[in-house]
Parts: structure tokens; sequence; C-alpha cells
């Protein structure tokens, strides 16, 4: 645990590294907090925090650089941060002003984080938490050939056209959809493959069909997400060298950067940050991720992050995650009627 006079010091570097991305020299520091010691006695609490491994120095006479242990430090010391209340009724007025579909709060809250963040913004669309059957539709289409509409809890729908061992006409299809309807209501895929139950040629046929499309959606859990920003992470100095953004940038085309920086086992709500080198995955160990989950716990959740580089805006990124994800998690449940 550092001492009071310490945390300040390191508090300082952190900030003015954030704010300037140069350096930061111990006469800046006094200066800053106006603290009342001499310049020598702020070095020495600075060769304490590089000993300890929360600052580093490009080279010996050069101002102090924060580590990513240095970051962690700073970042448990914020405590409970949040937007100021005009910029809360502000984003409130705007999220009232668009029109009640949930992309466009999607695509209006990317837009706003990364404002707010002045750094990458990642929003993915909220999935159900267990991908479970809902109700099927069957709709002869011609000959042999039906179009499969299922929808799950959560409100998706996904559909598939199969091709039937025979024709089936439409009053036959509805009335093996109704006998599904009944026998797989609220199961997931598994439930549904353990189920004994006698099924026709034709409703083992769809049924599979049914079990392929829930598996196939239970593995894109990090489909459907909206990104705004990137433009604010290539004016950031620590990447006027193009090759720092190639990464980035080939997850971002390759639509697998918000899987990349999901931390494991991120469930609850709450404000999630991951700094430089705490990131599993290599190719984002320069960053860091501010992230947050919104939505109906066990129905319908999704994810907010910020990515930027390590010298970002903490305070204000977890204020704006912290903030919109509350909203979110309001505007959600308003659709699906849980208010």
């Amino acid at each position: 645990m550092l001492s009071p006079r310490t945390e300040t010091i390191l508090n300082s570097i952190v900030e003015q590294y954030i704010t300037r991305a140069m350096p930061v020299p111990s006469q800046s520091i006094i200066n800053d907090y106006h603290l009342e010691v001499s310049s020598a006695t702020v070095r020495n609490e600075m060769v304490q925090l590089e000993q300890e491994g929360y600052i580093t120095r490009p080279h010996i006479s050069a101002g102090s650089i924060p580590s990513d242990k240095g970051y962690r430090y700073y970042v448990e010391s914020l405590g409970d941060i949040k937007l100021p209340l005009a910029q809360q009724r502000m984003i409130s007025h705007l999220f009232h002003q668009v029109e009640t579909k949930l992309e466009e709060w999607l695509i209006l809250t990317a837009t706003l984080l990364a404002h707010l963040a002045q750094n990458m913004a990642i929003v993915a669309t909220p999935k159900s938490a267990n991908c479970a059957f809902k109700h099927l539709e069957v709709v002869a289409l011609q000959d042999s050939t039906a179009l499969i509409i299922l929808v799950f809890h959560g409100a998706r729908v996904k559909q598939q056209l199969i091709t039937l061992n025979g024709v089936a006409s439409q009053p036959e299809l509805e009335i093996i959809a109704s006998k599904l309807n009944i026998a797989y209501s609220g199961l997931t895929s598994s439930q549904i493959s353990n189920k004994d139950i006698y099924l026709s040629s034709v409703e083992q046929q769809i049924t599979d069909c049914v079990l392929e499309i829930m598996q196939d959606e239970e593995e894109e859990e990090y489909e459907g997400s909206y990104l705004d920003g990137l433009h604010f992470m290539l004016n950031q100095p620590e990447f006027a060298r193009t090759w720092q953004m190639v990464n980035l940038v080939e997850l971002t085309e390759q639509r697998s950067l918000l899987k990349t920086i999901l931390p494991k086992g991120l469930t609850g709500h709450g404000v999630q940050v991951v700094i430089g080198k705490e990131n599993q995955e290599e190719a984002i160990q320069d960053y860091s991720v501010v992230i947050g989950r919104y939505g109906l716990p066990g129905e319908a959740a999704g994810s907010i992050a910020v990515v930027g580089p390590t010298r970002m805006p903490y305070a204000r990124s977890i204020a704006a995650i912290d903030y919109l994800s509350s909203l979110l998690s309001q505007l959600v449940a308003r659709l699906y009627g849980k208010e």
C-alpha cells in the first residue's frame, strides 16, 4: 500500500501522462498538486515508485511514464465515478429523440461513447442468455420446400429454408408446428435433443433443422456489434507508427474484436477494466479495455466497451460505460415490457 503522498505523486503522473502523452518530470508534479516539498523529495518518491514497478522512465534523465501496474493502482483508487448530471440529462434527452428501435439505440450508444471516451467504442446487440425455444412456424413454399421461422426467448428470430422428404401441405405443416411448439416450448437445444417423443419422418427433419439453427445461434455469441471512434484511436500519438494499429484493424475487419477483448467470465453488471498485459490475447496487449454488460439478467444481455491505449482517460470511460449500460438496460427492459 502506498503512502498518501506517494499515491498523490503516482496519480499526478498518471493524469498528466494521460493528458499530455509526455514523460512527467518532478517539477511538473509539484506544480500540478501544489505540493509543499522539494523536487528532491518528489524524485526520491519517484525512485521508490519505479523500483516497485508503478512507473518507468524512457532514460535516466527523462520524466516518468506509468506502467500497467501504475494504471491499475490508479483505476482502483478512483472509487465511484459518475458522469456529470448535465451530461446524463443530455444523453437521456438524445435517446428519447430516436425511434424506439433497439438498433437505433445501439448506434447512438456507440457514437456517444466514442466521443465521451475519445477512443473506440463497441456495442454488442443483446442476446438471449440460454437460447431457448419460444415459437415455431413452418411455411410451405413450393413442392417439398418450406421455410422454418424460429423465435427464441429474447425476441430473436431466425429463418432457414428446408427441403422436406416428400410433399407437405400448409395445413399439415401447421399441425406439425403446433405439436412441436407444445413439445419444445422453453427448452434449450440440449433439452430438445434429449426429449423422448415420437416423431414422424418430416417432424424429425424439422426438429433437426430447429436444432441446427439453435446450435448456430449459441455459437454466434459475439454476433452483431456497432463500432465507432476508430478515427480517435488513429489520432493518438501511440499509434503514429502504423504497425501498432495493424492487429486492431485486422480484428475489426474480421469482426472478431469483441470476442477478443471480452474477459472470460464477464457475466454480471458493473464495469471491468483490463489494462495492457492483463489482456489474455497478445494482439491487444498494447491497449486497455473498459467493458460492461447491459440488458435483462437471465433473458437478454449485451456488452458495451471502450478500447484505447493504456494512456486512456479511465475515469471518463468508466463513468460513460456505467451510465450508458444502465440506460440501455432500462431501454431493453421497456422494449421487452419488463419495466
